[in-house]
């Protein structure tokens, strides 16, 4: 497969943690990845490198889309010479909060991110599709919190829990032009102010009792990328997670298991 004919996808938020898992199973995968930072250039670069220096394609590309102007001007630069066949809405802002001390600005920093970024990459790239012909697809990466409740970062579950639901809403208003679905991990990486004693033990809180694959994660973004049949639905990656429901966030609830243990 040549370059100009080998399918392309953009990761948004690919240069660390999933995103880079990501990046890295398309490459494989024989697609064309376009990696999009903004803070985590050193990272973007240094995993382009790293796939060119295997033999796959991949490029890094810097671009603000918490703007409308930041995305288009991202997607117009990635088709600039062939089109784009798949979006991966993975870049997310995840701060804490409670619904007693909600911040407006903060709350609406995260829906940016979250939710207004993914709706319009996905649109921009229905736009450019025809009702016909090449398959194309959107898949935002949700989390299983959206399927589990608690009140613990109440804003970003919020922009969640409205991207979860825009899933099966633009698959039916962007069809024919193009697929959407969603991917919901669990807990995957060591995030905020969690220490690596407590991810150990809320990576295992889960049906199989054992960490999650964030590779396994990335080929499932993969595999829905790849089957024309599917669209409007998302797939839950998170060994079960959100089938053990908890009253507050894992990494609240470790936490005080911890301290219950300490002599």
């Amino acid at each position: 497969m040549t370059q100009s004919t080998r399918r392309q996808v953009l990761v948004t938020g690919g240069g660390r943690r999933l995103g880079a898992a990501i990046c890295e199973a398309f490459a494989r995968a024989g697609w064309q990845v376009w990696c999009q930072y903004r803070a985590s250039r050193a990272e973007a670069l240094a995993l382009c490198e790293s796939l060119r220096g295997q033999g796959l394609t991949a490029n890094a590309i810097e671009a603000d889309i918490t703007q409308e102007a930041g995305r288009r001007a991202l997607m117009a630069q990635v088709m600039a010479d062939a089109p784009l066949d798949c979006v991966i809405n993975n870049a997310s802002a995840f701060e804490a909060d409670s619904g007693l001390d909600f911040d407006a600005d903060a709350a609406a920093r995260q829906l940016g991110v979250n939710l207004i970024a993914p709706l319009s990459l996905a649109r921009l790239l229905a736009q450019q599709a025809g009702a016909h012909g090449a398959d194309r697809s959107a898949i935002h990466i949700l989390d299983q919190k959206v399927f589990n409740l608690n009140p613990d970062y109440f804003s970003y579950t919020v922009s969640k829990l409205a991207l979860e639901r825009a899933v099966a809403l633009q698959a039916q208003s962007l069809a024919p032009q193009l697929r959407v679905c969603g991917v919901a991990p669990g807990i995957l990486y060591v995030s905020g102010p969690q220490k690596d004693e407590n991810f150990a033990l809320a990576a295992k809180a889960n049906l199989l009792r054992r960490p999650i694959d964030p590779a396994d994660v990335a080929r499932s973004c993969v595999f829905l990328a790849e089957t024309r049949s599917i669209t409007g639905t998302t797939l839950s990656v998170d060994n079960g997670q959100h089938l053990v429901p908890l009253p507050r966030d894992i990494m609240f609830v470790v936490d005080e298991l911890l301290q219950d243990n300490k002599p």
